[in-house]
């Protein structure tokens, strides 16, 4: 499917609103501003759940975050924008002189890997960006899917789908990291051991994991990256290769999603643009598209 058709299917992306006649300024958000700050995100819960999943977890300033929240607050005192900038970036821009706040705030930090968001905003936020920021290394296109309300019925309950332990962080590492360089290009086993193996096992710690295993093989995973109210945020969806085919991959996404729609109203996942298998798989499972995103990974600048 040809990205023109692509956006005709999918929820138009949210318009800029007017600018005010006044003055803005950017800074550090902290952990006072946290309840208007969530309450600013929860008017687009689908496109800004990873970042109101680290502040429900971690508050607004906390290394977990692996970077800084920042707002844009015009003078008379209202947000007209949230970011996180930093290892991961993510903007939620209201109107566009918030976005090239953030874009000219992003470009004093030289350790981001990458930017996420909807195709046409992170289009925006590079034009501003580019000229003094960290050459980009790769760009990758990925489809948000999404799925609320009624969820396919599960025919055979999939025994054995649970929550990982630590002990199956051994199983878990190196295949989340076979993930994430599939994407990135980057194998963070080789740039960050230690703590990319402490990051895995504080999310199974936290009931972030699932798993299927058997005889020490894993079988199925998927980890719960942000969970708010209104929206789940799966990422690291695995099928064990020898398993692919059987059905096993579907029922397992059906009955986690009908799991986790008990405790929020829809659940998101990316999947990039050109693995069609994926396409098809995630809409097996009752999932529809709703929304274009870019990911711009960037190059690393050496001390």
């Amino acid at each position: 499917m040809s990205l023109n058709l692509l956006q005709q299917e999918v929820m138009a992306e949210t318009p800029y609103l007017p600018e005010a006649d006044v003055t803005v300024h950017t800074d550090r958000l902290s952990e006072d501003e946290r309840e208007e700050v969530l309450a600013f995100l929860q008017e687009n819960p689908v496109h800004t759940v990873v970042m109101a999943g680290l502040i429900r977890d971690n508050g607004l300033r906390s290394e977990h975050n692996r970077g800084a929240f920042w707002g844009c607050r015009n003078s008379a005192g209202r947000l007209e924008g949230v970011a996180l900038i930093g290892h991961a970036t993510f903007v939620e821009a209201r109107t566009r002189r918030a976005m090239q706040e953030f874009a000219l705030t992003a470009q004093l930090c030289s350790r981001k890997h990458m930017i996420l968001g909807e195709l046409k905003r992170v289009e925006e936020f590079w034009n501003a960006y580019a000229d003094e920021g960290q050459p980009m290394r790769l760009a990758c296109r990925e489809m948000l899917f999404e799925l609320s309300g009624r969820v396919p019925e599960v025919r055979d309950e999939v025994k054995g789908l649970r929550l990982a332990t630590v002990e199956d962080l051994d199983l878990i590492v190196p295949v989340h990291a076979e993930l994430a360089e599939s994407e990135s290009g980057v194998n963070p086993l080789a740039v960050d051991p230690d703590g990319f193996r402490r990051r895995c096992r504080r999310r199974i710690e936290n009931g972030r994991v699932w798993v299927l295993t058997d005889n020490n093989r894993l079988i199925f995973k998927a980890d719960v990256q942000a969970d708010t109210p209104d929206v789940i945020y799966l990422e690291g969806v695995y099928v064990n290769p020898a398993e692919r085919g059987r059905g096993i991959g579907r029922r397992c996404v059906t009955q986690l999603s009908r799991n986790l729609l008990t405790r929020t109203k829809s659940i998101c996942v990316l999947v990039n643009e050109a693995n069609e298998k994926a396409h098809v798989f995630y809409r097996l499972c009752g999932y529809k598209l709703r929304g274009v995103y870019d990911t711009i990974f960037l190059q690393q600048n050496r001390d």
